[in-house]
């Protein structure tokens, strides 16, 4: 575990300060949930993602529709790829780009039919024809299904198929 030389008190309400540098570096948001394990004597913090408990059938939908659409499948959580398919699972838990970000903070469906320049990570960039559709659980955007393809063009169905991917996982996560 990594030190960070910074030591705060715990006020009489029981509350603690994250310091804005870790929150920042962490990508902490304000209003964002984390979740307290106890080991002995250590207390650690940690990111509370929905999407983690979906991964298992976030995963099989993904492969499944991946294998019948013949394009490549991601899903993430606000921070991270947790579903990959095909030959870009490389990118699996991997942090997702600043310009992915901007795109739950929109809320909105981006389709590029052709391909276009698309940042999946910061600092790379690559040709795909994409959907980036948001995952949006009682009004907050809490990931994002991204289906892409460096050989063909998005079809009408597979921007059906975002729809679909993202209203199922929007459900089970409210369930």
């Amino acid at each position: 575990m990594k030190t960070t030389g910074v030591v705060r008190r715990i006020d009489d309400l029981g509350r603690i300060v994250i310091p804005k540098e870790i929150r920042r570096t962490l990508r902490i948001r304000d209003g964002e949930s984390l979740e307290i394990f106890v080991d002995k004597e250590m207390i650690t913090l940690k990111k509370y993602s929905s999407m983690d408990d979906m991964m298992e059938i976030a995963k099989t939908l993904s492969e499944t529709i991946s294998s019948t659409i013949k394009k490549n499948i991601f899903i993430t959580d606000r921070d991270r790829f947790i579903v990959a398919t095909g030959e870009e699972k490389k990118y699996l838990s991997k942090s997702i780009s600043r310009f992915l970000e901007q795109q739950m903070n929109d809320r909105e469906i981006r389709i590029e039919k052709n391909l276009h320049s698309l940042e999946l990570v910061d600092g790379k960039k690559e040709e795909y024809a994409y959907i980036i559709h948001p995952i949006n659980v009682k009004g907050d955007v809490v990931g994002l299904v991204i289906i892409l393809s460096k050989d063909e063009a998005i079809s009408n169905m597979d921007e059906k198929i975002a729809v679909v991917m993202a209203n199922f996982l929007s459900k089970h996560i409210e369930e």
